[in-house]
């Protein structure tokens, strides 16, 4: 089927789609992994956003439910050079075409991809509406002025478990073809969930911390009494979707945390939060940063790491006022991590997890062991 988009900069472009009939209005960013697309497109934290792959060829190992960072695709869509109808891998289950046709989703090939990562790079994010039934260029802009700004909706709320669970299976295992159990080390953690990727909580597990996840409007004083009764031992402050500082509430409890001097790790959006709640506000990055060949440089120990990447969002370097800047970012020089001096709290920017992508920073979990 035909894809007619229109992007807020005034481009118009036709192109082909797989899945399903619809439209849906997001923020263009371009993800420069070369693997992993699964995994990409159903991290909550692409809520909003169509993602461009750099990658020209996408589709070709087809889909499976392991590799699902959460239940559903919460990304707008995706853009690809070319689509891959033909699969194969040991473990597909189906094709990336029918994992949308199950989601409600929609894919869009057969676009030069190349030409609109060069748009975004140098104009930065840009909204973008797009739908398989509308072929007129003013309609299609008129939505696009209706929809909004990504900045304006919190799809964190969306995304977020809607009640506590635990989870209790640690990372993959290649040679069973399935995920590790929990094997406890005594220590429980409580995991705010602000769009938590599945194998963030399989890597704490594999830590052996035992993992219990609340929604992303849990009171902060519920926590405390757990923690000054030994119930949990820390929490953990997830990756998500959208603007960091328009989640008030969420940073007024996370400050409440910190005044309980509650240890805390956090990724992404959770590291976002911590530096906001701090009262270090963040900024907007250009184009973001989207892949899994990143380069960091571990500030403490001098190796560098590629690693895992997904944020249109930074902390300010005046963070140094109240934390030691440990990790940055070799390609533009900001700052992936920070440990807080006079507080047991640390965050990264970067997905130690590495889903998809390498596993070099996969310490970092332990860390938060050794502070817990």
């Amino acid at each position: 089927m035909n894809a007619y988009i229109y992007i807020e900069n005034g481009t118009f472009l036709k192109a082909k789609a797989f899945g399903v009939h619809g439209e849906w209005a997001g923020e263009m960013v371009f993800n420069t992994s070369m693997s992993g697309y699964e995994e990409i497109i159903s991290d909550p934290s692409y809520a909003g956003q169509f993602i461009v792959f750099t990658m020209p060829e996408i589709g070709i190992v087809g889909a499976n439910d392991d590799d699902m960072e959460s239940v559903r695709i919460h990304a707008s869509g995706a853009f690809m050079r070319n689509y891959s109808k033909t699969y194969s891998n040991h473990r597909a289950q189906k094709s990336l075409a029918k994992l949308f046709e199950e989601q409600g989703k929609f894919g869009v090939y057969d676009i030069d991809t190349r030409y609109l990562t060069k748009m975004l790079r140098n104009e930065g994010a840009l909204m973008a509406y797009v739908s398989t039934q509308i072929d007129d260029k003013d309609e299609l802009a008129r939505r696009l002025s209706a929809a909004g700004s990504i900045a304006s909706t919190n799809h964190v709320a969306r995304v977020s478990a809607k009640d506590e669970y635990t989870h209790k299976s640690a990372a993959w295992d290649m040679r069973t073809k399935s995920y590790k159990p929990l094997k406890s080390i005594g220590k429980k953690v409580a995991v705010i969930d602000y769009g938590v990727k599945r194998n963030i909580l399989n890597e704490l597990c594999e830590v052996g911390l035992e993992v219990t996840v609340y929604p992303h409007d849990i009171r902060a004083s519920e926590l405390i009494d757990k923690f000054k009764n030994s119930e949990i031992h820390g929490v953990f402050l997830s990756n998500g979707p959208g603007e960091p500082k328009m989640l008030t509430d969420e940073i007024a409890q996370i400050k409440e945390l910190i005044k309980a001097r509650v240890p805390m790790f956090g990724i992404c959006l959770g590291h976002q939060l911590l530096s906001n709640a701090f009262g270090y506000p963040t900024y907007k990055l250009k184009f973001g940063q989207h892949g899994a060949n990143h380069p960091v440089q571990n500030l403490i120990t001098g190796a560098v790491e590629i690693t895992t990447q997904n944020h249109n969002y930074n902390v300010p370097e005046n963070i140094a006022e109240v934390a030691e800047i440990t990790h940055r970012n070799l390609f533009d020089g900001t700052i992936e991590g920070v440990r807080y001096k006079d507080y047991p709290v640390f965050s990264v920017q970067h997905h130690p997890e590495a889903s998809g992508g390498p596993s070099e920073s996969k310490y970092i979990f332990a860390e938060f062991v050794e502070i817990l």
